[in-house]
């Protein structure tokens, strides 16, 4: 661990001088730089090579219990806590779905307004069913609102009005 940090800086500081700080002898840094990485650190990064195939090929939304019963399937011996901890040193973090929140609850103790329409929209005449609905759309710099009668059935105006959060601001 102190080595990787003398090794990470020695850009910064000289590398006899990290050694001297952090109470480490300068042959100790350059014999652990000689080292060949150990079978347990070449089988790892073996696994994580395989670990980062399977997490690309799942759009990164494999945890470690997935990901280990994916390898297990495909003919990989290897514990679970290893799979997590490999993915947790190299960042390799499953992207969760979010949930759908029920934000209607149509269950509830308040008062209903009445069903006066019935789902029958058309009109005798003018001004005998109203209604109204908000449709956003942003085809240039404000909102445009449409309306619509309930007798024809046609486009009555078009009104260019401020965003309503706007008003009374």
């Amino acid at each position: 661990m102190i080595y990787r940090l003398i090794d990470a800086k020695k850009a910064e500081i000289p590398v006899n001088r990290s050694c001297g700080l952090l109470g480490v002898s300068g042959s100790g840094y350059y014999a652990w730089k000689r080292r060949k990485a150990s079978v347990r650190q070449q089988a790892d990064m073996v696994l994580l090579a395989h670990v980062r195939h399977h997490f690309e090929l799942s759009h990164e939304t494999y945890g470690s219990p997935r990901m280990h019963a994916e390898l297990k399937a495909a003919g990989l011996r290897c514990a679970r806590h290893r799979i997590a901890r490999l993915m947790r040193d190299n960042g390799l973090k499953a992207l969760m779905k979010r949930r759908y929140k029920k934000t209607t609850d149509s269950a509830h103790g308040g008062p209903v307004a009445p069903n006066l329409l019935d789902q029958d929209f058309g009109a005798e005449g003018p001004n005998r069913k109203w209604g109204s609905d908000i449709s956003y759309s942003a085809p240039r710099p404000g909102w445009s609102g449409v309306h619509m009668t309930g007798m024809p059935r046609r486009k009555e105006e078009l009104n260019e009005r401020p965003a309503l959060c706007c008003e009374g601001a």
